[in-house]
């Protein structure tokens, strides 16, 4: 099977389709998925409660998240644009019903182990509650929500290996908005137990009813979730049953032995937010306040090297198949540029208008000073951070695609070490503000170690091909600064009055809205010469 060779020209304007239709959806996904940690405060408040609930919620995602998580997308992708290329459609979904076998047998059998291990998990994700007796009532409610949660680990598998499947075959929109559906599940099962059971209660007052709901809704939402990828993975003509004889099949083997050795990948962060999460439980409501900044984090991530990686990263694939080495350069070169257009911009308005968007998401119970003080603190540390990990998330995803599984492991190796290091020097500081601005930074400095890791391996890679285009990324920084007057007005027109929360946030969107137009005109003006000359 083979095909003609799409014109670079071609390629880029494909490449940048699909990074916006990503992006689009991502940002559905991602700002449903900040409304869920505000609905969740709003409802359950800053307490000890919301802490176990939160953390109880994530051990699903972070198991899966370790055992496969990003990096299934990064090995599978290229191993099914391969197969598609050299031998069909048929051959690729055997590979992906083999892959599924494998994956939803180790799932399967972690899901249960998780649960032997909930009492164990409720324990260590209670540890911070300093009364006895609150922490007794904790770590039961938190065995009941592991026990509930726990299925949700193969529901990821499946929404995981469907959603490389489209990728694979460049379908990328339903992959993309999906999560939507579960962050809208899961905010109405907790609106409605607020509702019954009602808001802001402490461990010691909360009825098992409160638990079984929280638990059992959140399952039925990543079910759904689950069900919509299946939907899509069968829409490309890429589902197939999972065969459990994994390893008879050569193909199959191969996958499997690199998830194997990938799986220090997705691991080693995933443990690190595990690690600074419970050291959030310190705090009460902690664990919210840096939920709530991670997705903030996640965000411009997901929109930027996310969105970009997930389009252009079966074209680098492609590109290593054909031993193309200037392709494979060229595409990393405009990877990199969209990730520095993007992420600038994000890192202005999140260090301006971090205390804004902090008295916004202070919703329900969450209305304090002491919450918006610490959100805000987290989110101006968290603007920093975003940019770095965009180059760590887009460099790990470049090297995946040339096969090179020993650059990420050593990233991501780094990324726990230092993260834990910082994240744990913060109990140093006093409880609330400083400690958790002490855990947001850990993130920043991780994404810093994983992210000089990759970028050196990466120049080897590359040489003697350029590593980046300085052009643009320079206008991009030019017309980022052309923002900090706008920015500038902004925050001083909020700081000034004292409108209603509503008001704020319609002025503060105004604000970003011109700001971002000023981005792009100024951006726009400064690259156009050399569009010119260029054609």
């Amino acid at each position: 099977m083979t095909g003609t060779v799409m014109p670079t020209a071609g390629r880029t304007r494909t490449a940048a389709r699909d990074s916006v239709t990503v992006a689009g959806w991502t940002l559905a996904s991602r700002l449903t998925g900040l409304a869920r940690v505000a609905v969740v405060g709003a409802v359950l408040g800053p307490t000890y409660f919301a802490n176990t609930f939160v953390t109880a919620s994530f051990v699903p995602t972070f198991t899966y998240a370790s055992i496969a998580g990003t990096a299934l997308a990064m090995v599978v992708v290229p191993a099914t644009v391969g197969t598609l290329t050299a031998r069909g459609v048929a051959r690729a979904g055997a590979v992906l019903g083999g892959v599924g076998g494998f994956l939803l047998s180790v799932a399967g059998a972690i899901a249960v182990l998780a649960m032997i291990a909930s009492p164990a998990l409720a324990w260590l994700l209670t540890f911070g509650i300093a009364d006895a007796a609150a922490r007794t009532a904790a770590r039961g409610q938190a065995t009941v929500l592991i026990l509930l949660v726990a299925p949700q680990i193969v529901l990821y598998a499946v929404v995981a290996l469907a959603a490389a499947a489209q990728q694979a075959r460049g379908r990328f929109a339903l992959a993309a908005a999906a999560p939507a559906v579960e962050n809208i599940g899961l905010m109405t099962t907790v609106t409605v137990a607020g509702l019954v059971y009602g808001t802001g209660r402490e461990v010691a007052e909360v009825p098992f009813g409160l638990v079984f709901a929280l638990g059992l809704g959140g399952t039925l939402a990543v079910a759904t979730h689950a069900g919509l990828q299946v939907f899509g993975a069968a829409r490309v003509g890429l589902l197939t049953r999972p065969r459990f004889r994994w390893w008879s099949d050569p193909d199959v083997a191969e996958v499997a032995r690199r998830l194997r050795r990938a799986i220090v990948v997705p691991a080693c962060p995933q443990v690190a937010f595990f690690i600074l999460l419970t050291l959030a439980g310190t705090v009460p409501g902690g664990v919210v306040v840096l939920q709530a900044a991670y997705l903030v984090y996640n965000v411009p991530t997901a929109l930027g090297a996310r969105a970009v990686s997930t389009a252009v990263l079966p074209r680098m694939s492609a590109a290593v198949q054909r031993s193309d080495h200037p392709g494979f350069a060229s595409a990393w070169r405009q990877a990199l540029t969209h990730v520095a257009i993007v992420s600038l911009p994000v890192l202005l308005l999140l260090l301006f208008f971090a205390r804004p968007l902090a008295q916004f998401l202070a919703n329900g119970e969450l209305r304090s000073a002491s919450f918006v003080d610490q959100l805000a603190g987290c989110v101006m540390v968290i603007a920093v951070a975003q940019v770095v990990a965009g180059i760590h998330e887009m460099g790990r995803h470049a090297l995946f695609a040339r096969v090179d599984l020993n650059g990420p492991r050593l990233a991501s190796l780094a990324y726990l070490g230092f993260a834990a290091l910082v994240g744990l020097a913060s109990l140093t500081l006093p409880g609330g503000t400083p400690r958790l601005m002490m855990l947001a930074a850990a993130l920043l400095v991780g994404d810093l170690a994983g992210a000089g890791a990759v970028i050196t391996r990466l120049r080897a890679a590359i040489h003697p091909e350029r590593f980046a285009d300085r052009r643009p990324v320079t206008a991009a920084a030019v017309a980022a600064a052309g923002m900090l007057p706008v920015l500038a007005a902004g925050w001083w027109l909020l700081a000034a009055t004292t409108s209603g929360r509503l008001t704020r946030f319609a002025e503060m969107s105004a604000c970003g809205v011109v700001a971002l137009g000023t981005y792009a005109a100024m951006f726009r003006a400064t690259t156009r010469p050399s569009t010119r000359r260029a054609s």
